[in-house]
């Protein structure tokens, strides 16, 4: 048995760049695996060794789409067999910031659709103060200063646990920044994100930044460019924050999947 794949399954999107991004987090997390695999203890090279022997490949990575795009989770799950035409083991991540419908709905039916039976989901990417700390980031890079007020922009969701998780990470990016953050939406939920811009103005204002909470450019990006604020923040993009988080939820599910195998898998650093 090698050890588990990583299926990275992302929101399908008609956006170049933004399925130019998952491409590029993909390759970024192998890469990730390369360099904890060359450093020694603790990482995905003793994971696969465990299983394979000293000289086993690192983990597979692929992608998967839900909406729009393809190919899907079930797609993709059923196509990973190993030379012998055997079923590889995978940990699904899903690169979400938010869990709502697509989470707990999509890819549970996905998984099943594929009749893969050797299967874990991990927590979604986001909330996380990891998140919060790369927003930061792209605040100060964008100008923003203490003292500006802050609009947290989610994408949206109908998805009551969506929302909550929004709230949540919102809080996050309040606490590490350390100054009051009011959420705004882009697409769906309320209120939309001009309409807070143009309510802390009233409120007195002087300079007003956009934290966006959207992992790539497209649509949603452009939009908040054009709600009327002094400053908007990059998306979280590519980040080495973001690949460790990815590679830290596979190396959790990945130990927990082989456990449950019945492998004697014993990782230092979990």
């Amino acid at each position: 048995m090698t050890a588990p794949a990583l299926v990275l399954v992302a929101h399908g999107t008609r956006s170049t760049r933004g399925v130019q991004m998952i491409a590029a987090l993909a390759e970024a997390v192998v890469q990730e695996f390369r360099g904890t695999a060359a450093g020694g203890a603790g990482g995905v090279g003793e994971l696969g060794a465990a299983v394979s022997g000293r000289d086993a490949e690192l983990p597979w990575v692929r992608t998967a789409f839900v909406d729009v795009l393809g190919p899907s989770p079930a797609e993709v799950l059923r196509d990973l067999t190993d030379s012998a035409g055997e079923a590889v083991p995978a940990v699904v991540v899903p690169a979400f910031l938010a869990s709502g419908y697509h989470v707990y709905q999509d890819v549970p039916r996905e998984v099943a659709e594929s009749g893969h039976h050797e299967v874990t989901v991990t927590p979604a990417m986001g909330p996380d103060p990891a998140l919060a700390r790369i927003m930061a980031m792209r605040l100060r890079a964008a100008g923003w200063r203490p003292g500006d007020a802050v609009v947290f922009a989610a994408a949206g969701s109908s998805d009551a646990r969506a929302r909550q998780d929004v709230r949540r990470a919102a809080g996050m990016l309040a606490e590490h920044l350390d100054v009051p953050v009011r959420i705004g939406y882009v697409a769906t939920g309320a209120p939309r994100v001009p309409e807070v811009v143009a309510e802390l103005r009233e409120s007195g204002a002087r300079r007003v930044f956009i934290a966006s909470y959207l992992l790539a450019h497209g649509l949603f990006q452009q939009r908040l460019h054009e709600a009327g604020a002094d400053g908007v923040a990059e998306p979280i993009g590519v980040h080495p924050a973001v690949v460790r988080l990815i590679a830290d939820r596979y190396r959790a599910a990945a130990r927990e999947l082989m456990r449950a195998n019945t492998f004697p898998v014993e990782v230092s650093g979990a």
